[in-house]
């Protein structure tokens, strides 16, 4: 493993273009992903580097937002989302003076879910998104997988990555202190300090939750739905929270970038499509964690270990989204018959790929039923089903519809 400070990120060059023609650029994302140490390298040039972890320049933030931003010409400004009232200040500088490049903020919570950021900054910021560590950084491989499925092209796996070694990248995740840490106890201990600060700090800087010791159950009880469709009231009974309360908290742990809700793709004529959206955790390490699967229980086990994969593959594609050439979202589907789809990329155009994940090194027929129903109702805008397994062959199973290795997705 490299030591956390050398992975190249592929956003860099996105924060350099943005930073020619755009005042203020805010790098958002989740605490510990890297954004810092991202951040001071173009503080090393020429920009002015303030930390709002730093007590004393909260306080100078608190007490005189104006008079602090008014003596910046050029900085960078990490954690803004402890004082939002700072970007006021931004606004009024950058009204008086539309130069690019002024302000390079980060935030580990998303400032534009925060009311009185999206209309103080509209037009005046670009926001780009760092996730923890892709494993196309780790491995320093720059090739875009769905740039690549798109184009009609799925990247080569060379050498494929399979069995244990796969399950120990996935149990790993991409936080890079977690990728740093040589054993699974310690990147555990890691994991359990992580969540500890986030719900003592970081949670107070974007919600006014009054029981914050409530948090660390309701995120377990988060944990065992991740990868299912999302009933809020019966997670609330598990935990003694309404309904109203538990989607609340939610919105926070996604506005901290833990979690994200999952539409479902519909086209407004199929009726039956469920509409609920399905909860995924962002970094499959914090998952494995959260519900307690271990390299051992990985064979005991496979429905746990099957959440967990498909959380590191949903992540893997999120963070693929934000490199990416067009726009993408993430979707999934599943309809009243039981047909679904892990997940669906679909473009600014309407194209689809579906992408369905699978645990073991054997594809079965009915493995292809939920890519196959994507394929007839999609029609032409169909471009690809893939079926990402732990083997090595990439092979054609009918029409658009691969088989291929899970490590293609870091491939080149």
């Amino acid at each position: 493993m490299h030591a956390p400070s050398l992975y190249p990120r592929w956003i860099k060059p996105r924060i350099d273009e943005a930073l020619l023609d755009t005042p203020v650029v805010l790098l958002a994302g989740p605490r510990q992903a890297g954004k810092t140490t991202l951040v001071r390298q173009f503080a090393e040039r020429g920009l002015h580097y303030l930390t709002l972890d730093d007590d004393l320049t909260l306080l100078s933030a608190c007490e005189d937002p104006v008079g602090m931003i008014r003596n910046l010409d050029r900085a960078v400004i990490d954690e803004i989302q402890r004082a939002p009232q700072l970007l006021l200040a931004i606004k009024k500088s950058v009204d008086e003076n539309r130069r690019p490049g002024r302000f390079l903020l980060t935030g580990s919570a998303n400032l534009m879910a925060l009311p009185t950021v999206a209309d103080s900054l509209a037009g005046r910021m670009e926001t780009l998104l760092l996730l923890p560590l892709s494993q196309s950084e780790i491995e320093n491989r720059p090739a875009n997988w769905i740039n690549s499925i798109f184009a009609g092209e799925i990247l080569t796996a060379d050498p494929p990555i399979l069995g244990n070694e796969l399950v120990e990248r996935i149990l790993r995740g991409g936080y890079p202190e977690a990728v740093a840490r040589p054993t699974a106890k310690r990147r555990v201990a890691w994991a359990r300090q992580y969540i500890d600060a986030i719900i003592q700090r970081d949670v107070r800087d974007v919600a006014e939750i009054d029981k914050l010791d409530q948090l660390p159950r309701f995120l377990r009880a988060l944990a065992q739905t991740a990868g299912q469709m999302c009933n809020y009231a019966g997670l609330g009974g598990q935990v003694g929270l309404d309904g109203k309360t538990v989607s609340r908290y939610i919105g926070v742990f996604e506005q901290m970038y833990l979690l994200k809700r999952i539409d479902v793709w519909a086209r407004n004529r199929l009726k039956r499509v469920a509409k609920t959206p399905k909860l995924q955790f962002i970094d499959s390490g914090l998952l494995a964690m959260f519900i307690d699967v271990s390299h051992k229980d990985v064979q005991l086990d496979k429905t746990r270990y099957g959440h967990v994969l498909e959380s590191f593959v949903f992540g893997e594609l999120l963070k693929h989204t934000t490199t990416a050439d067009d726009d993408y979202r993430l979707l999934y589907y599943r309809d009243a018959d039981k047909f679904e789809i892990d997940v669906v990329i679909e473009n600014t155009a309407g194209q689809l790929v579906g992408v369905e994940i699978k645990a073991s090194a054997t594809v079965k027929e009915s493995d292809l039923r939920g890519l196959r129903k994507l394929a007839s109702l999609a029609g032409n805008q169909f471009k690809m089903g893939v079926l990402l397994y732990d083997g090595d062959e990439t092979m054609p199973l009918g029409s658009n519809i691969w088989a291929a290795p899970l490590s293609t997705l870091w491939g080149s």
